[in-house]
C-alpha cells in the first residue's frame, strides 16, 4: 500500500516523499477499508498522512498520491504530474488570484473607503481573518485538551477560506445586501455569504461549469449556513417599501435584511458539499431552529444552527477581527472615544483580559491594569497598536473545541468556539462597534445613500438589459434560466466606486460622455 507523505509549513504543502513501508507500521494509525486523514503536528511542520487501499488517487512524482472524499473538485480536475502542490495549497491559489477577491480592495468593511487609505476594506479584512484563523488553528494544535488534532486544517486550506468569507459581500456592505435582497424579493432574495457560495462554485473563471472549483473541504468551510433561502425565510417577513416617508421611496431596512442562508440556486452545489455525510448527519447539519418570533415577540427568520470546524474556526477569527481590528479603526477616526468605551466595556466585562495582563506584566503596568489599558487605547499610536496586538493575543489563546457527539463525521463533529469570558468580552466590543459605528449617523447617511444607488442601478439594468448591461453580462443573461440573478450578480460584483460611478452615469444631470472610464 503506498502512502503519501506530504510535509506543511505556514507556506502550505512544500514537499512530499511516496514510500511503502509494511503495513503493520501504520497498524494503529491507518484504517485498511476507508479512505482515512491523521495530522501528526510536529513544531512548526504539520505532518500529513493519507492512506487508502481502495481510494480515488491520481498519478504524481512517480508514485500515488491517494485523495479522500473532501479533496475532491465538483468536475473531478487534477493537477498536473510535475505539480507538487497539495489540494488546499490549489484553492489558496485560486481565492489568491481570482477577482472576486481583488474586488474586495474596493468595498467598504465598516467606514467609508474615501475617508482615508488608511483604514481597513473587506480585502485587509480578510488578511487579517485568514492570519488570525491560521493563528487559531497552531494554537488548538498544540493544545491537548481536544479530540479534534487529527481533524484540524492545514494552514494553506484555513487560509483560503478566511480570504474566501466575504466574497459575496456586495458595494456598501451589509446596506448593499439588505438593497439586493429588496430587488430579489420575488426571485430568491440575495444573501452575502451564500452569494461567496455562488461566485466560488458558478460565477468564477477557473473552470467551464464550476467557478473556482474548489475541494469540498474548502467549500463546506466556507458554507456558513447550511440552509437554503426558502427553507431559514419567515414567509410573515417581506421586503416592502416604506410607507412613512411620502416625497421618497425608501426601503424598509428591517424587512428587507434576508435570512442567514445559501441562495436556492446553489441548491445542488450544496448537495454535492455534503454527499459524504450519513442521511442522519445530513439531516441535523442543515437542521434550523423552527422559532420565528423571538422573545419580545418579533417576527423573526430562521436560524441555522451547526457549521464545520473549518467554518467554526473562520468565524472565531472573523468576530476577533471584527470586535477588536474595527475598533482600531473606530478610534483612530474618533468614532469611539474613551468615555464611550468605559460606559460599553466596564471594568468587568474586561476582566479576563486584565487578570491576563497583570499575570504577565505586573512590573510592566500600574496597580489599575484597566487605566492602563484606556492610556494604551487612548493614547499615541505605537501604544494603541502594542494593545492591540495583545487583544487579539488574549483571543487567539482562549479558545476550546466542543464535541457534538450527536454526528459521527469529524468535520462537523467538532466546533472551535471562544471560552465564556472571553466570548462576554468580545460581544462587549462588537457590540461597541455597532452602537458607536455602524449605527452611528454618519455610517448610516452613507449605507442609506448606499442603497439608493445599489436599488436605482439594479432597476436601470432591469428595466432594459440588452440597453444598458454590458456585453458579457448581457451575453450572460440572455442564455439564463433566472435573468435577474444574472443581474444581481452584476451588481453585487461591483466596487463601491464602480457603482458610484455607474451610477452617476446613469443618473447625473451633467453632460455624460461614451469615454468616462467606469
Amino acid at each position: 500500500m503506498g502512502i503519501s507523505v506530504i510535509l506543511s509549513t505556514s507556506l502550505g504543502f512544500v514537499n512530499r516523499d511516496i514510500f511503502s513501508p509494511p503495513a503493520t507500521a501504520f497498524s494503529s494509525l491507518l484504517g485498511l477499508t476507508q479512505i482515512e486523514k491523521r495530522s501528526l503536528w510536529l513544531s512548526e511542520l504539520s505532518l500529513e498522512v493519507y492512506a487508502s487501499d481502495c481510494g480515488r488517487c491520481i498519478k504524481s512524482l512517480g508514485g500515488w498520491e491517494y485523495m479522500d472524499h473532501w479533496q475532491i473538485r465538483k468536475s473531478e480536475w487534477t493537477p498536473q504530474p510535475e505539480d507538487a502542490r497539495g489540494p488546499f495549497d490549489v484553492d489558496y491559489a485560486r481565492i489568491v488570484h481570482s477577482g472576486s477577491f481583488r474586488r474586495l480592495q474596493g468595498k467598504t468593511q465598516t467606514l467609508n473607503l474615501g475617508d482615508s487609505d488608511f483604514y481597513r476594506t473587506r480585502l485587509t479584512h480578510s488578511l487579517e481573518v485568514a492570519q488570525i484563523g491560521a493563528s487559531i488553528v497552531r494554537q488548538l494544535a498544540a493544545a491537548k485538551t481536544h479530540n479534534a488534532h487529527d481533524f484540524l486544517p492545514p494552514t494553506s486550506l484555513i487560509q483560503a477560506i478566511g480570504f474566501a468569507h466575504d466574497l459575496g459581500h456586495p458595494p456598501f456592505g451589509h446596506g448593499g445586501e439588505v438593497s439586493l435582497n429588496f430587488c430579489m424579493r420575488n426571485n430568491g432574495g440575495f444573501e452575502g455569504n451564500g452569494h461567496t457560495l455562488r461566485i466560488l462554485s458558478r460565477l468564477e473563471n477557473f473552470s467551464e461549469k464550476h467557478g473556482a472549483d474548489l475541494t469540498r473541504r474548502a467549500l463546506l468551510g466556507i458554507l456558513k449556513y447550511p440552509v437554503s433561502f426558502k427553507e431559514a425565510a419567515n414567509p410573515e417577513i417581506k421586503p416592502k417599501i416604506d410607507a412613512a416617508p411620502q416625497s421618497i421611496r425608501v426601503i424598509n431596512r428591517e424587512s428587507s435584511k434576508p435570512p442567514k442562508c445559501y441562495l436556492d440556486s446553489e441548491r445542488e452545489v450544496v448537495d454535492w458539499i455534503l454527499e459524504p455525510l450519513s442521511d442522519e448527519d445530513r439531516d441535523l447539519f442543515i437542521s434550523v431552529d423552527p422559532e420565528l418570533v423571538d422573545a419580545k415577540g418579533k417576527a423573526k427568520h430562521r436560524k441555522p444552527l451547526h457549521k464545520s470546524l473549518d467554518c467554526s474556526i473562520m468565524d472565531v477569527a472573523d468576530d476577533i477581527a471584527y470586535g477588536v481590528h474595527d475598533l482600531e479603526d473606530a478610534i483612530a477616526m474618533g468614532l469611539v472615544s474613551e468615555r464611550d468605551f468605559r460606559e460599553a466595556v466596564n471594568e468587568s466585562a474586561c476582566a479576563p483580559f486584565l487578570n491576563s495582563l497583570n499575570e504577565k506584566y505586573s512590573l510592566a503596568n500600574s496597580n489599575d491594569v484597566y487605566e492602563s489599558v484606556m492610556r494604551a487605547l487612548f493614547g499615541l499610536g505605537k501604544e494603541r497598536k502594542h494593545c492591540i496586538g495583545r487583544l487579539v493575543h488574549h483571543f487567539v489563546t482562549h479558545i476550546e473545541i466542543t464535541e457534538l457527539e450527536d454526528f459521527e463525521e469529524p468535520l462537523i463533529r467538532y466546533r472551535a468556539k471562544l471560552h465564556a469570558p472571553q466570548r462576554i468580552f468580545l460581544d462587549a466590543l462588537q457590540a461597541l462597534i455597532v452602537t458607536k459605528v455602524i449605527r452611528s449617523a454618519e455610517v448610516q447617511h452613507l449605507e442609506f445613500k448606499g442603497q439608493k444607488m445599489v436599488v436605482s442601478v439594479f432597476e436601470a439594468f432591469a428595466s432594459d438589459p440588452r440597453a444598458f448591461l454590458p456585453v458579457d453580462a448581457y451575453s450572460d443573461f440572455v442564455r439564463a434560466e433566472d435573468g435577474a440573478r444574472v443581474i444581481c450578480d452584476h451588481v453585487a460584483g461591483m466596487t463601491d466606486s464602480f457603482l458610484l460611478k455607474t451610477y452617476d452615469r446613469l443618473f447625473s444631470p451633467r453632460m455624460g460622455s461614451v469615454f468616462d472610464k467606469l
